[in-house]
């Protein structure tokens, strides 16, 4: 008996060892990194998570990725695609959540997946009646070889942008939009109702997205209220007067905003109320 305890205790302390030596083995990288990343877009994020394969050589499209197959958009885990609000792609809306995003590779263009179950390895029990949405898009030639493969956000505006694939000599663009139009004017109006009201914000989205101009002035000339010497007010009220007409109107404000700027030494603000200045005198 007392052998036998001797051996368990002794076989428990090489395992404890082992154990021990194991967890403080450092990890070995991943041959193909992982990446996140985040892009604000409208009044959500996107975000993408993948991995990136090197060439090392090898020939990728049309062999190690076969064409007309299903690929996981990336190695190791499948690509997954996050938005926490709707956005369009392919010409249809995608509602907010969570995504794998797989891809069928073409000579001339991709088939775009997305895919109802996020998490899984490669595209192994990828299942195509878990398919939300599919789509082509073209394949081009990069201008130089791209030894890891690539996935960046492109182009980004208030409404639209592009999510850009590249690897080896192909590059597709994904283009994507969002419409939150209603959603931000909602915001505005109930901004309206309370104690701080975001006038200079609400007058500038009117002048950017072509909305009531005579209420974007109104806005903007509550906003000079707080500060008289603020070249950004004068700046943001020349333009939306350029764009009712009014150039005389324009090209006074826009004069005293350089002025102002000038006086504290805000070479931007110069410039770019010297630019009204410009088209307003054309």
């Amino acid at each position: 008996m007392k052998l036998i305890v001797k051996s368990f205790a002794f076989l428990t302390a090489i395992l404890f060892s082992i154990q021990s030596v194991s967890a403080q083995a450092p990890m070995t990288p991943r041959p193909s990194s992982g990446q996140t990343i985040v892009q604000d877009f409208g009044l959500g994020k996107v975000t993408v998570t993948y991995s990136r394969p090197n060439t090392k050589g090898r020939k990728i499209f049309g062999s190690l990725e076969p064409y007309g197959v299903v690929w996981r958009t990336g190695a190791n885990e499948a690509t997954t695609i996050q938005f926490t609000s709707d956005v369009s792609l392919g010409g249809k809306i995608v509602p907010a959540g969570k995504y794998g995003f797989f891809t069928i590779p073409g000579k001339e263009e991709w088939t775009i997946i997305i895919n109802k179950t996020a998490n899984q390895w490669g595209a192994y029990d990828y299942k195509q009646a878990d398919d939300l949405l599919r789509f082509t898009v073209k394949a081009t030639r990069t201008k130089a070889p791209v030894e890891t493969f690539t996935i960046l956000f492109t182009d980004v505006k208030e409404e639209a942008m592009k999510l850009n694939l590249m690897w080896e000599n192909t590059e597709v663009v994904i283009p994507m939009t969002v419409n939150d139009d209603a959603r931000i004017l909602e915001n505005i109006d109930k901004a309206m109702e309370g104690d701080k009201k975001p006038y200079f914000e609400a007058a500038q989205y009117y002048f950017e997205h072509d909305k009531d101009l005579t209420k974007a002035l109104e806005w903007i000339n509550t906003a000079e209220k707080t500060d008289l010497k603020a070249p950004w007010f004068k700046l943001w009220k020349a333009r939306i007067q350029l764009k009712m007409g009014d150039k005389m109107g324009a090209l006074s404000t826009a004069t005293e905003g350089a002025k102002l700027a000038k006086e504290i030494n805000n070479d931007e603000y110069v410039r770019l109320n010297q630019g009204v200045i410009e088209m307003a005198k054309k």
